[in-house]
């Protein structure tokens, strides 16, 4: 069994997978490490990663790429619709906000979110894997960007779902990169923490964490992000000086024109990564747009200077995070540079002058996330063993919750996990009520989150339920903080307490109550909320004896309540299940498509083989009007491929195949027979050969049978060959070499009947002679 780590680039992915002695990262079916992270839908079926950037330039309209920008955010927003001016197929906003993609595909034109696209590379990357495993997969843990919200958490999971996936975490890019980096390192100090910042730079956004190493553990001390800083916008700077240039140079507009403008930023990325090696750099594209070949030139200090306002960005969560983690850039051990868009020189001038030390490159920069989550899905998973390290992360939000639209009274703005909270982390609050109610999670913080992004994540109704006695319940809730930084309420219970203290109901009739238990991933403590706190003689009556050792005379019993849980802009159970199915029928005909494909190559191959074999190979074995006959239906098989059966169903091409196959099939066999014949013609004379030699130590009548046995076979073969000799090789054999294989079984098993029944003979024989020699003495 393999486990998997998934790092799902904006532009690329990267599958690393768990064995017996390592880490690989694996191959696709080109033997690249990294995979496109497109979807590309052709008239009749979708090519997937590779196959889907190979068809990008054909179908640029029905081409998805960075789907991981848009998962889980809102059509509005100002860098979505950013976004969006960039790409090339058509959007629209959906009824819940969110984004619709429209494509043309089986002739219509058809709609999916961007979690239905990102299952689609799910499941792509999950077939390669169980292709090069040659076993199912299902456990994984799969790379987000820090600033994830919780409802783009959910449509990530919800993804993986449709793709047949079962994620056992969620984990964030810099913590999956500090995991590959520390669990190998053995060279700690044991006076106390080493300090390492982890910088990734990718396609399109920038993250920074500050990790605290110790001997057997690490811990994230923070996380900071820009959301639109990465690669692909030096790219963008690329594009439009040399967009400007050309339409003063050459009198075109590059933005008038999809493909133009593909073929252009394509062209600059590479030129982006020859700047990072060289001072200068040509630009050469031939026939970009009116027919018209362009050239252009930039040097790496012109570039820098164009790009200078997006190097002064890279600085400043560079600074944040320090400041967050309450360490100086002094502390700072060593500052670890990964990402695709890294490798910019002047990005590392940049880092060096924030920690004032040079950045190192010890990671490889595009596989270190994926290496990182599937230590962690080891780590997580029970077939395989690995060294105890403990892995604390944390969330980068403040979540608070509202009960009935009023702040949870536990702090400033009813903050009930706060920025920096380890995950996992559980806390149970405890009410007082009488019926039904609703509990609200939301960002505490907007200026922690992303911009344009709403403040409300989900609603969770705790009820109904019924309250055997007039005072209000004692209701218990569990709120979760999982592995994958994903808010929930985990179960709500009524606690039913019969007794005859009426003080203690009167208490609760006046006052309504809350307490919180926080359970975290490294311990657990209690508070309790300010201004709502319950009768310390209440509690302790509920559950301890009393002092002369009496226990009081009060049941309790436990209740479980319905929990209705609302997330707003997430996927219900019902629209899963139908994308689930939508996932199925996609997959379903594309394998339909591939075997089309198949059949109709191996027909093609068939045609321009047997025209090959036909005036060589078999020659001898056809007659004239055999191979005038063959050629032509060839001729013709060939004229309809090209013409009529170009697009055309699997089983037209195997009933045309087959067609050809019967008229072909009787050269071929006399073909193949000739050499079975002399092979089995060999076999059978070496047989009768051994025979005659074996019978010397048989008794005459033995002898005989056998001898007579070989000369009627070898008799039959001399006259069979003769007559097969006599005949030309474009006519059906009058000895076929299964006749000659059937003629050696018979004479075998004669012979062998033979030599059995002499032996048995024998065996009686001494036996008799045995007992005559017992009964004498």
């Amino acid at each position: 069994m393999s486990v998997v780590g998934f790092d799902i680039g904006n532009e690329n992915c990267v599958i690393a997978v768990v064995k017996q002695r390592g880490v690989d990262v694996l191959l696709n079916d080109e033997s690249k490490r990294e995979t496109p992270a497109v979807v590309c839908f052709g008239e009749k079926q979708r090519f997937l990663g590779s196959a889907g950037a190979a068809s990008a330039m054909m179908n640029p309209k029905s081409t998805v790429s960075q789907v991981k920008r848009l998962i889980g955010r809102k059509f509005s927003e100002p860098d979505v619709q950013r976004d969006l001016r960039m790409l090339p197929f058509q959007t629209s906003e959906a009824p819940d906000g969110g984004i619709l993609i429209h494509l043309k595909y089986l002739g219509e034109t058809h709609t999916f979110t961007p979690v239905q696209v990102t299952a689609m590379l799910f499941a792509h990357l999950k077939d390669l894997i169980e292709k090069n495993q040659e076993m199912p997969i299902s456990d994984c843990v799969i790379g987000i960007p820090s600033y994830f919200t919780d409802l783009q958490r959910r449509a990530y999971l919800d993804a993986a779902t449709v793709a047949g996936l079962k994620p056992l975490r969620l984990m964030h890019d810099c913590t999956a990169t500090a995991l590959s980096y520390g669990i190998y390192k053995t060279d700690f100090p044991s006076s106390g923490p080493t300090y390492v910042a982890f910088v990734d730079i990718g396609h399109c956004d920038t993250q920074v964490s500050i990790a605290s190493f110790e001997a057997g553990q690490m811990k994230i001390l923070s996380q900071t992000f820009e959301r639109s800083l990465g690669g692909r916008d030096f790219d963008e700077v690329l594009f439009g000086h040399f967009a400007a240039q050309f339409k003063e140079q050459y009198r075109i507009d590059v933005y008038s024109n999809v493909k133009a403008s593909i073929r252009l930023r394509a062209a600059c990325e590479k030129l982006k990564k020859v700047l990072s090696a060289n001072a200068e750099a040509p630009l050469n594209i031939e026939c970009l747009m009116d027919e018209k070949d362009v050239k252009g030139f930039i040097k790496r200090e012109d570039f820098e200077m164009l790009s200078s306002s997006l190097l002064e960005r890279i600085g400043a969560p560079c600074s944040k995070a320090l400041a967050d983690a309450g360490l100086t850039a002094e502390k700072i051990h060593s500052v670890e540079l990964v990402g695709s868009g890294s490798r910019i020189p002047a990005v590392g001038r940049v880092l060096a002058s924030v920690f004032r030390k040079e950045p190192r490159r010890t990671l490889n920069a595009s596989e270190c996330v994926a290496r990182g989550c599937a230590l962690q899905c080891a780590m997580l998973s029970p077939v395989f063993r690995v060294r105890e390290y403990e892995v604390q992360d944390s969330i980068p939000f403040s979540i608070g919750f509202l009960l009935d639209e009023a702040p949870i009274c536990t702090g400033s703005n009813g903050i009930l996990f706060p920025k920096g909270q380890p995950i996992p982390s559980v806390k149970v609050l405890t009410f007082r009520r009488s019926s039904s109610f609703h509990l609200e999670a939301f960002y505490a913080n907007p200026s922690e989150v992303p911009a344009g992004v709403s403040s409300k994540i989900s609603c969770f109704k705790i009820g109904p339920f019924q309250c055997s006695h007039s005072e209000k319940a004692r209701v218990k809730v569990k709120i979760q903080l999982d592995l994958n930084g994903v808010v929930s309420v985990e179960s709500a219970m009524v606690i039913e307490e019969h007794g005859d203290d009426s003080s203690t109901r009167g208490v609760a009739d006046s006052m309504d109550s809350m307490d919180i238990d926080c359970v975290t991933a490294s311990g657990s403590s209690e508070a309790v909320a300010d201004g709502f706190q319950e009768s310390s003689s209440m509690q302790s009556k509920s559950s301890h004896a009393s002092g002369d050792g009496k226990r009081d005379n009060k049941s309790t019993r436990r209740l479980e309540i319905p929990i209705n849980e609302n997330i707003y802009g997430g996927m219900t159970k019902a629209e899963l299940s139908e994308a689930q199915e939508k996932e199925l029928q996609l997959g379903q005909q594309d394998r339909i498509m591939e075997q089309t494909k198949d059949k109709k190559n191996a027909l093609e191959s068939y045609v321009y083989d047997m025209r090959n074999k036909l005036f060589n190979t078999y020659r001898s074995f056809a007659s004239d009007q055999e191979r005038e006959g063959i050629s032509r239906s060839l001729q013709q098989t060939e004229e309809w491929l090209y013409d009529d059966g170009e697009d055309e169903t699997e089983n037209a091409y195997t009933s045309k195949l087959e067609d050809l196959k019967k008229m072909v099939d009787p050269i071929e066999n006399r073909y193949k027979d000739e050499e079975a014949r002399l092979q089995a013609t060999r076999d059978l004379e070496k047989c009768i050969g051994d025979y005659r030699t074996a019978v010397n130590s048989l008794p005459p009548m033995d002898r005989e049978s056998i001898v007579n046995e070989c000369y009627k076979v070898e008799q039959w073969l001399r006259e069979k060959t003769q007559l097969q000799d006599s005949l030309p090789k474009n006519v059906d054999p009058v000895l076929w070499s299964s006749d000659i294989k059937r003629r050696a079984e018979e004479l075998n098993s004669r012979c062998k009947h033979i030599f059995r029944s002499r032996a048995s003979n024998r065996e009686d024989s001494k036996g008799s002679n045995q007992q005559d020699t017992s009964d004498h003495k």
